[in-house]
């Protein structure tokens, strides 16, 4: 799977079958799917993203910066406070309630996109309503485990 959007609504999932480094995260998500989005919703837009090396390349970084896109800041080890990690585990779950589990990578591939197409938007509005009480949770606790 590849990136998706998360706005009040969820975009459509893709599958890649490359590595994302630095330049694929420059011309495969940033120019024709962040920046552009960024641009219709002004300057209430937050970028969110991970820790993951290739989100934090100085190309990355400096693409960002050009286009005066604001990025969320995001503490190290923190899977807790992203909803698509929780959306990841559905999909997981999913996948391994099927009572036929996908015999290939394409079948695996299928079938993701399958569930993926079938996830409720209150769910996703769910998860995003509760970045701020995720936030909060992390700050309360110190560093250790959130109820999330």
């Amino acid at each position: 799977m590849g990136w998706n959007q998360h706005r009040r609504t969820y975009g459509p999932a893709y599958h890649s079958e490359w590595h994302f480094d630095e330049p694929k995260v420059c011309s495969e998500i940033l120019r024709p799917h962040v920046i552009p989005y960024a641009g219709a919703i002004g300057d209430s837009f937050v970028f969110q993203d991970d820790n993951a090396r290739p989100h934090r390349a100085r190309l990355v970084e400096n693409m960002l910066e050009a286009e005066t896109i604001q990025r969320m800041e995001w503490p190290a080890c923190s899977p807790d406070l992203n909803p698509i990690e929780h959306v990841w585990d559905m999909l997981g779950r999913r996948i391994a309630a099927r009572p036929r589990p996908p015999a290939t990578v394409r079948d695996l591939e299928i079938a993701l996109l399958e569930e993926w197409n079938s996830i409720p938007q209150s769910l996703i509005d769910n998860l995003i309503t509760s970045m701020a009480n995720r936030c909060a949770a992390v700050l309360v606790v110190r560093r250790d485990h959130t109820p999330y």
